[in-house]
C-alpha cells in the first residue's frame, strides 16, 4: 500500500526548483534526471556512445572499494516525512543498496562546504524496476539531501516527500502569498482529485500544462467541488487569483472563495471572493476585504480545472511569530 505521505509535496522536485548540485560520477546517465517530475520512461533500442540511454542516474561499474552519491538542493527546504528510491527499468544494473542523509545550511554554500550530514534512510536493500518507499521520522529542516548508492548502478527517480519551512528571514510580512506550499500552507481539505492533486494549485510558479493543475472528474450529481487550504499562518487576504490557465474545455464556470479564524469559530465562513464567473484558460484577480483567516476554502461549480489559486496578503504579528517560532523549534 502507497504511504499516505506520497500525498505530501516532493521537495526536491524540479518542479518546485530543486537541483541535483553534485555527484561524483554520471557517466551512463545523467545525475539531474533524479528530481525529474514525470515518471521514469522506457525507450528500446536508444543508444548513444556510452549505451543504452536511460532516465535516471547511472554510474560507472566500479572496480575499486567505495560508494557513489548525488547531492541534492531542495526546491522548498522542510520536514522530511518520507523518501521514495525509484529503480524504473534498472533490472540488471541497478544498486543492492542505498541511503539518504540531509542537512541544513544556511544560505547558498556550494556542495563542497555541505557539513553536518544526519542518515534519514540508514543502508537498506534495493530491488531492480520498483519504487522503494522509506519513512522518515526526523524532527528537522532539512535544505539538501545526499543519495548514496552502494556501490555503483543506476536510480530513476528520488523523491522527498514533506512539509516545506519557509525562513522568515526571508518573508516580508506585508506581502506574502498566504496560500503558497513554500511559504508554510498546505492542502487541508479536498473534495476530488481525479485528474490532479490540489497541492499543483498552491505550487511555485506557472503551470506548463493542465497535468499542472488541480482538476476533478465529472460531477454527475447536484452540488460542486472544493479545496481548503491551511494559510502559512494567521493573516489577512488583500488580492486573490484564480487562475485557469491551459483548463479550455474544462474550467470551472463560476468559483468563490471563503475564509474562516480557527481559533475564534471554526465554523464561521466568511466571503472573500464571492459566487464569480469565471473565463476558461485566463487569470482572474480579485481586491479582498475580509478579517484575519487561518484558513481559505475555494468552491468551483460545478467541477472542472484550475492551474493556480494565490492569496496574496499580509501577515499579522501573532502569525509572523508563528512562522519564526517553527523555523527556530526546527533548526536549532
Amino acid at each position: 500500500m502507497t504511504p499516505t505521505w506520497t500525498r505530501l509535496p516532493d521537495l526536491a522536485s524540479r518542479a518546485v526548483g530543486g537541483s541535483v548540485v553534485w555527484a561524483n560520477d554520471e557517466l551512463f546517465a545523467e545525475r539531474e534526471n533524479l528530481i525529474t517530475p514525470a515518471e521514469a520512461e522506457y525507450r528500446p533500442h536508444t543508444f548513444g556512445h556510452k549505451g543504452q540511454v536511460y532516465d535516471g542516474w547511472e554510474t560507472r561499474r566500479r572496480r575499486e572499494p567505495g560508494s557513489d552519491s548525488a547531492v541534492i538542493r531542495l526546491g522548498m527546504p522542510g520536514v522530511v516525512r518520507g523518501i521514495v528510491v525509484d529503480t524504473a527499468w534498472f533490472k540488471g544494473n541497478y544498486p543492492p543498496f542505498a541511503s539518504v542523509e540531509g542537512t541544513h545550511a544556511v544560505g547558498y554554500p556550494s556542495p563542497e562546504e555541505l557539513t553536518d550530514w544526519e542518515p534519514l534512510v540508514p543502508k537498506s536493500p534495493l530491488g531492480g524496476d520498483q519504487k522503494h518507499y522509506f519513512d522518515v521520522d526526523v524532527e528537522r529542516r532539512y535544505t539538501h539531501v545526499r543519495l548514496t548508492i552502494h556501490p555503483d548502478g543506476g536510480v530513476a527517480r528520488l523523491r522527498v516527500f514533506g512539509t516545506p519551512v519557509p525562513d522568515p528571514n526571508l518573508i516580508v510580512p506585508g506581502a506574502l502569498d498566504l496560500a503558497a506550499l513554500e511559504n508554510g500552507a498546505a492542502i487541508a481539505g479536498c473534495s476530488n482529485d481525479f485528474f490532479g492533486r490540489p497541492g499543483n494549485l498552491i505550487s511555485p510558479g506557472n503551470a506548463a500544462s493542465m497535468g499542472e493543475g488541480w482538476e476533478t472528474a465529472r460531477r454527475r450529481e447536484e452540488g460542486n467541488e472544493w479545496v481548503e487550504v491551511a494559510l502559512a499562518a494567521p493573516g489577512v487576504v488583500h488580492l486573490a487569483e484564480l487562475d485557469t490557465t491551459h483548463f479550455k474545455g474544462n474550467a470551472p464556470g463560476w468559483a468563490s472563495v471563503r475564509g474562516r479564524d480557527v481559533r475564534k469559530d471554526p465554523d464561521d465562513w466568511f466571503d472573500l471572493v464571492p459566487h464569480t464567473r469565471l473565463q476558461p484558460d485566463t487569470r482572474h484577480r480579485f481586491r479582498v476585504e475580509g478579517p484575519e483567516a487561518t484558513h481559505a476554502r475555494l468552491d468551483i461549480h460545478p467541477d472542472g480545472g484550475m492551474a493556480r489559486m494565490r492569496l496574496f496578503g499580509s501577515l499579522t504579528d501573532a502569525g509572523l511569530d508563528q512562522l519564526t517560532a517553527r523555523y527556530d523549534e526546527l533548526t536549532r
